[in-house]
Formats: C-alpha cells, sequence, structure tokens
C-alpha cells in the first residue's frame, strides 16, 4: 500500500465533523507529549569502496525505536498553525542488508529530527474532535556513531579479499553519518475532553537520507574508506495528550 494512499485513508477519518464544544482560536498555544515511534522505510545503495568500486549488493538497513514525543502548535488563525515535533533522541541499531543479511549488528547511532510544519485545521473553531494536516521541512542531526567488531572484521574481510591484506589488518572502523534536510508531510487530530485538556493522535513521514562514511583503520590510523548513501524515509507514529494555553 503506498504512504500516498495511507495518507488519504486516514485523512479522511480525520475529516468527520464532530459537535462543537472547545474553541480553536487565534493566539492558542497546544502542547503534546506522548510515544513517538520511528518506523523506517529504509534502503541503501550498494557500499563503495574508495579507489576500488561497488561490492555488489551489500548494503545496510536501519531498525526501529519508540521515544517520547514532543510537539506543540500556536494558531495563527482559527484554521492555520505553526507545528513542531521534538522527541528525546531515537536510537537506531544499523544492520546488514542484501549480501549482508543476517551478519548482525554492523553500526549504531542516535538522532534528533526537529520538524517545523504549517497546518491546517479545516473543522469549525468550536469542535471538540480537531483534526489536522500539515507539512513542511524536517532536519534530522545524526551523533554518536559507533561501529561493531562485527563491521570491523566484515571490513577486514573485504580487505583481505579484494585487496590482498593479511588477516587483521583492519583492527578498527569509525562511522560518520550526514545531517539530513527533507520534507515533512504531517496529519494528527486532537479530541479534546475540555477547555483545556485532551488526546492526541498523529502520524508523520519524513524525507530523510544521509551519506554514510565508514572509515577502516589500522592501528588507529585511516586505511581507507567505504561509503554508502541510505534513505530511511520513516513513518512516525505518537499517541499522547494534548493541553491548550
Amino acid at each position: 500500500m503506498s504512504r500516498i494512499y495511507q495518507f488519504g485513508v486516514v485523512a479522511v477519518g480525520l475529516l468527520a465533523a464532530a459537535p462543537a464544544t472547545q474553541a480553536y482560536e487565534a493566539g492558542d498555544f497546544m502542547l503534546r507529549a506522548g510515544a513517538a515511534h520511528v518506523a523506517p522505510d529504509d534502503s541503501s545503495s550498494d557500499l563503495n569502496l574508495e579507489g576500488v568500486g561497488t561490492l555488489p549488493n551489500a548494503r545496510v538497513s536501519v531498525d526501529s525505536n519508540t521515544q517520547l514525543g514532543i510537539t506543540a502548535t500556536y494558531m495563527v488563525t482559527s484554521h492555520i498553525g505553526i507545528g513542531v515535533l521534538g522527541a528525546t533522541p531515537f536510537k537506531h541499531n544499523i544492520e546488514g542488508a542484501g549480501a549482508l543479511n543476517g551478519i548482525g549488528k554492523l553500526a549504531e547511532t542516535k538522532h534528533l529530527p526537529p520538524t517545523l510544519t504549517l497546518q491546517y485545521f479545516p473543522l469549525d473553531s468550536g469542535s471538540m474532535i480537531q483534526p489536522y494536516a500539515g507539512i513542511g521541512v524536517n532536519y534530522t542531526h545524526f551523533f554518536e556513531e559507533k561501529t561493531t567488531t562485527t563491521l570491523t572484521s566484515a571490513v577486514d574481510g573485504v580487505a583481505q579479499s579484494v585487496l590482498g591484506t593479511a588477516p587483521g589488518t583492519i583492527n578498527g572502523t569509525e562511522l560518520e553519518l550526514d545531517e539530513s534536510v527533507g520534507v515533512a508531510l504531517e496529519l494528527g487530530v486532537d479530541w479534546m475532553l475540555d477547555e483545556h485538556f485532551g488526546l492526541n493522535a498523529a502520524l508523520w513521514w519524513a524525507d530523510i537520507s544521509t551519506d554514510a562514511t565508514i572509515t577502516a583503520l589500522v592501528d588507529g590510523a585511516e586505511a581507507g574508506k567505504i561509503t554508502t548513501e541510505v534513505d530511511i524515509d520513516p513513518m512516525v507514529y505518537m499517541v499522547g495528550f494534548t493541553y491548550k494555553f
């Protein structure tokens, strides 16, 4: 099922009419908190060994993670808001895929995905149920990248087979992931239980792509690089609570 179709189905459900009780007006500020789950729809290019070429079908994948999500909306008018998505740092394991499938954990990283969206609230400002849709930009910052002995052993094996080095020549690795900027789409709904307190459910799709560089080390000195482009493109799901100021 395509991402656009999924968004369409959810949007139809969220836009259902609801009775009027609590107003969303210009100047209102909503703060939301809950569990945020990042589910990557990931893919990567074949690993490329500097000066040699690609390693056919040798790829990587990224697993899911759940953290505390925090979002906020400032209402510019009764129908237009500015939304911000933040969270505690997500932590992801990076594993082998394709020809490397089953090799195990190669590395791990943390990331922060602040997202800014322009939101539209289609229903009357007095509706107790307030669906909204948004479009904006995501910025993802990766940090605390760490590699495993599994990755180091795999890189050492590649060096042996491709470059003819002795076993154990590569005895360390480092990983660097570039920052990402891309489009973000958002759907959500607030169900206000009284003037200030309510429930919230939301989802986002973000265009996240990073260039990954693995540096092979010999006794701490750089011996070569392996690069790949990783498309993460996650769906982010969040359920929690809303407080309107």
